[in-house]
């Protein structure tokens, strides 16, 4: 059963820096691409940063100059620094792997929490 587990949220202070690990899991062929998303109370999940299979990314407005993805086999990785309070969400990682069973397929994490007080 393939399945995507997020860590590395917390609670930090506004300037500081997160790193969140995104660990794909199960019978993978491949990584076709690599997403996080995030979702503050009472807001629509949104599209955060994207890394696909050759390594473009791709990144919203309001993590531009700040937050970094990147990607290491079935593991990635979103570097987040000056964070700010409005980067409180849960954040979700999203990928499209290749797997015994298509050629890919869409998979969801369960999320972990970032807080950033000011």
């Amino acid at each position: 059963q393939v399945q995507l587990v997020e860590s590395g949220g917390g609670a930090v202070q506004a300037g500081g820096s997160l790193r969140l690990v995104c660990a794909a899991s199960g019978r993978i062929l491949g990584v076709n691409s690599m997403a996080w998303y995030r979702q503050a109370p009472g807001n629509q999940r949104e599209m955060v940063a994207k890394v696909t299979l050759s390594g473009r990314t791709n990144y919203a407005d309001s993590a531009k100059g700040r937050f970094t993805i990147s990607r290491s086999g079935n593991t990635g990785y979103l570097e987040m620094n000056n964070l700010k309070p409005e980067d409180t969400a849960v954040y979700y990682c999203n990928a499209n792997l290749a797997t015994y069973l298509s050629g890919g397929a869409n998979y969801w994490g369960r999320g972990t929490r970032v807080t950033v007080s000011s």
